[in-house]
């Protein structure tokens, strides 16, 4: 029997366009849902938007609609972003869908004659950003500890849910269920805050009309949270989805933890469902170390965010690489590009192409593939199993790496060795495997460059290969597919603001080109050797803290040695457009004089700090 496996991201608001944090929870949760189909599990991955509630009927109204227009209207931009990213969900759900809000009439109508809601009057501090009410000693200076905008003084009839009920429960539940609660140190927070007691809370509210009827009192509406927890369970009403329920993971950021690890479980006891297996609670990412949020004024669209790359899988990439699964991460340009540049491009990329080029030339021969040996594929499993996707990605990485200095060793490209080529083939396709839940765009282009023998939408299969040491027929190089291809950004702004004009190094540049001309004080940092090539070295240089490293390739080989190269310190086009040369991306030029067939570098005074500027005197 196939094992299931189902998991959510919290539906979100829909008062403006999806950003990078609801980028962040919905590629997290679609590489875990690629992972556990990549494993051969039967994968229900939810996500939607929570469309009731005070705070899109005041956008709603702002807006001159009404708050169904409203969302209706905003919905075509939260699945266009997923499509951007690539996020391959399996239903999107709308809290607005008839069959979810008769089900959540359905779920107060059983908590209600089990005798767990009563009628009562609560009078508190409001915050409408966060659907919730705050005590006294909650706030910050009268405000919202999160958006930080002063809160109301709400007092109404509502409905109340007798949370007191179920702090004993809640607790066992824990005790028993330490995976309920990840990371650990939040299942500890949850306990203690327990502990010092729980209040009954207000499901319902009278004071707007947009949300779902109360069944038991048509003057009121279900209060938001009641209304959303609920939609992880209707989505499993549908024929043919009942048996993914009890969920197996939700994911959320540490703003709905509460919500999710309290008042979600005992409103389950009370209507009498399972409980889901875990809730996974991560970080914020920020902007200047505060929450990317558009009430406090930091945020980046999902719009901005793709068009600073034009790859969505290196936004992919670096949101899930970039920071623990779980601890708050630090949003900018420059690391979104290093780290594709870095590992992506630098790396994979550079391991694809210059394989790809030699199978092109030399014969691959098949054999028992030794470099396969070298890749610790249950430690990466392991670290899937626990949701530590950084640590995943390090370890096919760190294999990336011994590859790269396999074929550097083995030297194919002069000994023609066929079978190294194999053994690296093998190993690139297994490295595509491993990244598709993280890369999928890209590990798709990789095994149909690579001949991979079934393709099919959403998922890669293979074909196992008997090692029998003779050549592979037909088995070279899909030449549809450009090496350089599989690896680079469309336009990466790798650059300073204030030199962000590329330059182009193609044909004749006039004195008023040369005026745009960003030059650096550069120190060359690594040299190293490259492939097939007489007169090019690759170069490794420190270009300060405002632009950091950068990869070029400098045809001075047959004028300098390595040792007189490493250390030494150079002029830097800083923002010239990156070429391809020999597979690798060559991110600017150095300076350097010609004259009777000498070459020099021009070169700063030696206490010329690296990243200092040139200038020209006029």
């Amino acid at each position: 029997m196939t094992k299931k496996f189902y998991v959510t991201t919290p539906i979100y608001y829909p008062n403006d366009i999806p950003h990078v944090g609801h980028a962040y929870t919905t590629i997290v949760a679609d590489a875990i849902a690629r992972w556990n189909k990549k494993q051969g599990k039967e994968v229900f991955f939810l996500t939607g938007t929570d469309e009731h509630g005070k705070k899109i009927a005041e956008a709603a109204e702002k807006a001159g609609k009404t708050p169904k227009k409203f969302v209706d209207d905003l919905i075509p931009k939260f699945k266009d972003a997923w499509k951007k990213l690539n996020i391959n969900y399996s239903r999107f759900i709308r809290t607005t869908d008839r069959n979810h809000e008769k089900i959540v009439q359905e779920m107060l109508q059983k908590s209600f004659d089990k005798g767990d809601i009563y009628l009562g009057e609560y009078e508190g501090f409001y915050c409408i950003g966060c659907e919730a009410y705050y005590t006294e000693k909650d706030l910050q200076d009268g405000c919202c500890p999160l958006h930080k905008k002063k809160v109301q003084i709400l007092k109404e009839k509502t409905y109340f849910f007798k949370l007191s009920k179920y702090q004993k429960r809640l607790l066992e539940f824990y005790q028993k269920n330490p995976e309920f609660i990840l990371p650990k140190n939040k299942r500890t927070e949850i306990i203690n805050r327990i502990k010092e007691g729980l209040r009954d809370v207000s499901i319902s509210r009278t004071s707007f009309d947009w949300g779902v009827k109360v069944p038991f009192d048509k003057k009121h509406i279900s209060y938001v949270w009641f209304d959303a927890l609920f939609n992880y369970y209707s989505a499993t009403r549908e024929k043919g989805k009942e048996k993914f329920w009890p969920a197996d993971l939700h994911i959320m950021a540490k703003d709905i933890f509460w919500f999710h690890a309290v008042y979600w479980p005992a409103f389950l006891m009370s209507v009498g469902l399972s409980l889901p297996k875990s809730l996974f609670i991560h970080g914020y990412w920020t902007f200047d170390k505060e929450k990317i949020s558009k009430s406090v004024g930091k945020v980046i669209n999902v719009e901005e965010l793709i068009r600073l790359t034009s790859n969505p899988d290196s936004v992919r990439y670096f949101l899930c690489r970039a920071t623990a699964f779980g601890e708050d991460g630090d949003f900018s340009e420059k690391a979104l590009v290093d780290r594709h540049n870095g590992e992506l491009a630098n790396k994979l990329g550079n391991l694809v192409s210059r394989t790809a080029g030699l199978i092109e030339k030399i014969d691959v021969i098949k054999c028992e593939s030794k470099l396969l040996k070298n890749l610790n594929e249950k430690k990466i499993e392991k670290f899937m199993e626990s949701y530590e996707l950084d640590k995943a990605l390090n370890e096919i990485f760190a294999f990336v790496d011994v590859c790269n200095e396999y074929v550097q060793n083995k030297k194919p490209w002069a000994t023609k060795d066929g079978k190294v080529l194999y053994e690296v083939k093998e190993s690139i396709l297994k490295i595509a495997d491993l990244l598709w839940a993280f890369i999928p765009e890209s590990s798709e282009k990789i095994k149909k460059q690579f001949s991979a023998k079934k393709i099919k939408k959403g998922e890669i299969l293979f074909e196992k290969i008997e090692f029998d040491n003779k050549k592979i027929e037909n088995d070279k190089i899909n030449k549809s597919e450009k090496p350089e291809g599989i690896m680079t950004m469309s336009a990466p702004r790798a650059y300073p603001e204030k030199s962000s004009e590329k330059i182009s190094t193609e044909g004749t540049v006039n004195y008023s080109e040369w005026e745009k001309l960003d030059l650096r004080v550069a120190q060359i940092k690594k040299v190293e050797d490259i492939e097939g090539a007489d007169k090019l070295y690759k170069l490794e240089l420190d270009v300060g803290k405002e632009i950091g490293k950068r990869i070029i390739c400098a045809g001075i080989k047959e004028y300098y040695k390595k040792d007189e190269l490493k250390g030494k310190k150079i002029i830097y086009f800083s923002n010239l457009a990156p070429r391809k040369m020999r597979g690798i991306e060559s991110q600017g030029m150095l300076l350097a004089a010609s004259s009777k067939g000498k070459t020099v570098l021009i070169k700063p005074k030696s206490n010329a700090d690296a990243g200092l500027r040139v200038v020209f005197e006029k």
